[in-house]
Order: C-alpha cells, then sequence, then structure tokens
C-alpha cells in the first residue's frame, strides 16, 4: 500500500523518505548538537544533562517532583508517589512497570493529566507514570496507519496530523487534553456527527502488560478478527484508562476507505458560534421553552447521513449569578453552513421572546479545533463531574428542575453547569458490541459540572451536584438508568456511581458505563492483568 499524500503534495509522489518539516528540524538540532560550543566543557559524569537510557526517576526533594505530581486537573485529590517517572518510550514503561511489580508499589499513569476522579491522585499509588514526553506523531507505512504516542495532546494531534498531512480525528474540544486517557475512553467531540468516534477510526494499541509471570512486556492489538491479541484492542475501545496495562502508542486508520486517505479530511472552514441568553430574561418557562426546542431540533437532524449532522452544539446552562447561559458549537462544512445554523436559530426563537447575542465566524480549521469552546468550572481546583448519555431529549419537568437548581438563591455560586451536548449522527451507525463504548442510541451527552477553590467548601458544592443530579433522573433512582437513558460515559468517571447512597436504582455501576460489554471486559482483565496490577477506583474487576 501507498503511503497517503502529504498536505499540498501533487498526486503521483510516492516516496516514503520524503522527510517532513519536523524530521528536518529534529536533524538540524542534532547536527547543531555534535557541534562543540567555544569556550564550553562537556558535561561532568553524572551531571543532570547526561540523559540515562533508563526512565527519568523524580521523588521527593525533586524541584520538578511538585510541577509533576500537581499536573492533575483536579486538586481534590492528591497523591504523593515514591517516585514519579518520565518515561520516553516503550522500554522505559517495560522497565517502569517492572520495578513497580518487583518492589510492590501501587502504580498508575497519567498522559494528559484530566482525570475528574481519583483514579490517579489516589494516596495508594506509590509510583507514578508520567507519558508527558512521549508526544511523537507519524506515519507509519508498514500499518498504513498514524502512530500517535499516549502523551500526546489533542491539539498537538490535530496540528501534526492536519499541517502534514490534511487529515484529522474526530476528537475531543479541549486541545489539551491528553491522547492516552481520551481515546480509550471512546473520545467524542464537534466531528463526531460526521465521522463517529475516535475509537471508530482505532486500529491499534500498544499496551504494557503485566503477564502471569509478574514480568512486564508490550503487546500490540490490532482491530483485525484474526488478531490474537483482538479482545485488547476491543477493551481499549471505550473502556477507559487504567485497567490493563499502560497505553504507549495508538494507530488510526478508518476501517474501509481509500488506503491513499486512512483518516478522514476536514473542511477547510468552520462556522463558529457562540450564543448567550441573559438570565434576567429567562424565568422558568422560556427556560424550559428555549430548551425544548433545542432538544426537539437536534432530534430531528442526527440521523446518520443528514446534512445538519456537520452542526455540533454545547448547550452550558451556568448557575446564577452568571449573567448569560451559552450554546456555542461549530458547523463543519465547506458548503451550506450557515443555512444550517439559521434553521437551528429558528427553531431556538420559536415561542421565545428572549434573544441571543451573536457570535458567528467562518475560521480556519485547525485554528476551529484547537481554540476550544464551550463552559467549563473556571480557573479552579476543585471539581466534580457527572454525566449521561440521553436517547431524547430532557423532558419539560427535568429542565424546570434544572432552572430550579441553577437558579436558587440558597446557593448562589456562579461556576455551577448543566452542558447539553449534540451527539448521534455517525456515532449510531456503529453496532454497541463492535467496540467497548455500548452508548451508541444517543443524541444527547450531558454533564453536570461545578469548579470551586475552597477545601472548606467542599460539602457544600457536592451536596449542590448531587442533588442536582438525583433530582434530574429522580425516575431512574438517582442515575442515568431510566427509559430514556442511556448510562454514562467512563471518560467523565464518578465515584458515586458505585455508592448504593447515590445509586438507588437497580442498575450497577458498571452497567451504566459499559452496558452489555462489562462480562466481556472481565475476561480480558483476567487474561491481561491476571495480577490485577492496574486498579483504581472505578477498575474492571476480574471476578
Amino acid at each position: 500500500m501507498r503511503r497517503p499524500r502529504r498536505a499540498g503534495e501533487p498526486d503521483g509522489v510516492t516516496n516514503d523518505n520524503t522527510p517532513s518539516r519536523r524530521t528536518v528540524l529534529r536533524g538540524a538540532a542534532l547536527t547543531a548538537a555534535t557541534i562543540p560550543i567555544a569556550g564550553a566543557a562537556p558535561p561532568a559524569a553524572g551531571s543532570s544533562l547526561s540523559r540515562k537510557r533508563t526512565p527519568v526517576t523524580v521523588g521527593p526533594g525533586d524541584p520538578r517532583y511538585d510541577s509533576l505530581v500537581f499536573r492533575g486537573y483536579n486538586r481534590r485529590f492528591e497523591c504523593r508517589p515514591d517516585q514519579i517517572r518520565v518515561v520516553g518510550s516503550t522500554q522505559d514503561v517495560i522497565l517502569a512497570v517492572d520495578e513497580a511489580v518487583r518492589s510492590g508499589r501501587r502504580i498508575a499513569v497519567r498522559s494528559g493529566g484530566h482525570c475528574f476522579e481519583n483514579l490517579v491522585d489516589d494516596p495508594a499509588v506509590r509510583m507514578l507514570v508520567d507519558m508527558s514526553t512521549m508526544t511523537d506523531v507519524r506515519y507509519d507505512r508498514r500499518r498504513n496507519a498514524f502512530m500517535v504516542e499516549a502523551g500526546a495532546t489533542l491539539g498537538e494531534v490535530y496540528q501534526r496530523l492536519f499541517l502534514e498531512w490534511g487529515v484529522t480525528i474526530p476528537g475531543g474540544t479541549s486541545a489539551d487534553v491528553g491522547m492516552g486517557g481520551h481515546i480509550c475512553g471512546g473520545g467524542y467531540g464537534a466531528l463526531c456527527r460526521v465521522h463517529g468516534l475516535t475509537v471508530d477510526h482505532l486500529y491499534a494499541v500498544e499496551v504494557v502488560v503485566v503477564g502471569r509471570d509478574g514480568r512486564a512486556a508490550s503487546v500490540v492489538a490490532t482491530r483485525e478478527a484474526s488478531d490474537p491479541n483482538h479482545d485488547l484492542w476491543w477493551a481499549h475501545t471505550g473502556s477507559g484508562g487504567g485497567n490493563f496495562g499502560i497505553i504507549t502508542r495508538y494507530w488510526f486508520r478508518s476501517p474501509g476507505g481509500d488506503p491513499a486517505e486512512p483518516l478522514p479530511r476536514p473542511p477547510s472552514t468552520v462556522l463558529d458560534f457562540s450564543l448567550d441568553w441573559s438570565w434576567d430574561e429567562l424565568d422558568r418557562d422560556t427556560f424550559v421553552r428555549l430548551l425544548r426546542n433545542y432538544g426537539e431540533w437536534t432530534e430531528r437532524n442526527s440521523a446518520a447521513g443528514s446534512p445538519a449532522a456537520a452542526l455540533y452544539g454545547e448547550f452550558t446552562l451556568t448557575s446564577r449569578p452568571t449573567e448569560t447561559i451559552t450554546l456555542s458549537g461549530q458547523v463543519a462544512t465547506d458548503k451550506g453552513a450557515r443555512p444550517l445554523l439559521d434553521d437551528l436559530l429558528k427553531a431556538l426563537g420559536r415561542g421565545v421572546a428572549a434573544r441571543p447575542a451573536r457570535q458567528i465566524s467562518t475560521l480556519p480549521w485547525l485554528l476551529a479545533a484547537t481554540k476550544g469552546f464551550g463552559g467549563g468550572p473556571g480557573p479552579f481546583h476543585r471539581v466534580k463531574m457527572k454525566s449521561g448519555f440521553r436517547r431524547r431529549r430532557f423532558t419539560d419537568k427535568q429542565m424546570a428542575v434544572a432552572h430550579h437548581h441553577l437558579t436558587r438563591t440558597d446557593y448562589g455560586h456562579p461556576y455551577g453547569h448543566l452542558f447539553i451536548n449534540t451527539y448521534g449522527g455517525r456515532v449510531s451507525t456503529v453496532s454497541p458490541s463492535a467496540t467497548a463504548m455500548a452508548h451508541r442510541d444517543s443524541t444527547f451527552l450531558a454533564g453536570f459540572l461545578v469548579g470551586w477553590d475552597d477545601p472548606s467548601e467542599d460539602a457544600r458544592h457536592l451536596g449542590w451536584i448531587r442533588e442536582f443530579y438525583r433530582d434530574i433522573y429522580a425516575g431512574g433512582g438517582g442515575v442515568p438508568a431510566g427509559a430514556d437513558d442511556e448510562g454514562a460515559f467512563i471518560n467523565y468517571p464518578d465515584t458515586d456511581m458505585a455508592d448504593p447512597e447515590q445509586n438507588t436504582s437497580a442498575t450497577p455501576w458498571h452497567a451504566l458505563y459499559y452496558g452489555d460489554g462489562y462480562s466481556r471486559l472481565r475476561q480480558v482483565k483476567r487474561r491481561w492483568d491476571p495480577h490485577d496490577i492496574f486498579r483504581h477506583a472505578l477498575s474492571i474487576s476480574s471476578g
């Protein structure tokens, strides 16, 4: 198979040795590094400038330690490991895992650091493997696929894939999220309604696992049905991170299609939009009608192949005293973008006197993909997150409940959120059993998020979001287990799901995250992590 053309490369150019800009710069840097600097002495033996052929080990007292420990997103949780291994290769990871097993240290791994719960930042963790320097992106001719190391961020991957080859993957909208956990949890984003989930384009994954002999080794598993490691590939298409081993590399290639175009090509431009409604103009009935209009439009326009699947939106409902609620998003098509947005605007305005302030612009795709959009908890360190997949729009009664909690005068915190994102489209064309991401029948993905700073206020904010969530899902035992719900998203992990006081439904936490796939995931766990080396508060049990 010939390699894909680089962006801007004429037809017929198939020289696989054509150097990329990155290769040229790297070569220049290596050449420069071999030229002695006048008057400079070589580093002394044992100097910190001498990179050892082993993982860099950082412990307490090292000036790098706090920077690595506090790289995690959620300061509600903290680990103080004996060692942090900054790894640069698969072999580095093998050495680190072998030492952790040999010394009996609990191990965890961090790529982007965006985990919402204590799955990584657990006091029981004694060795933390930091993937942040494993960021390579390149084309693998042998597999006719794009190899991405697990420490790369989405922004780095978008830039490399697009600028060098003109392609992309349909990942998330936060450029600083790491690939390591994002992909294996079934990442979604602004292009998912057109191109599906990231895992729908995952061809292979390399994982460092620990066998029955207690030794670490790397395994490459592919989506080929004949691959004896196929079950390990399947488990990494929606089960989340930290369950079976440490992911070091991914390979991406869309199923079927043209071998010369292994991944989708994004549009050259997108229509970027942000619509803000003032809370002062939104009484309960108006609020409910506006969200009903949004939900009904999305239901009508979520079929696979619908032109409107090019429109992706995140409706962020921020608690008062914040002044506005916001619908932001993108229309990712080079033709007919404005009519699609106008159709949505018309639908939103039916029966709603309040009119939004609009910011609409046409942006180059790469700029739009890396700038991010939507709401967030603000510049805070402590957060709590919950989620729910939804087959149909939330009912008017549920949106009245949302209005109550978002405008409560006894709470008055401006950084509580409910966001309702469009979903469906191409996502729904994949069988729930084809990947470990079982949620293929949903039209919406909702998130409940609150951020704050002061540890003494933990009980107040956790109480608010738990009550909000419980009341929204009152018909499903306090969790998304009702007739129109489809469970929760493992990349927004929530340990409350496993708490019988918070989850009073008859649906166990693992069914909410994995549907009917949990028994199969347990079989994979028994095969590939027989000693339960890789575990956390919501990890898959071998039984």
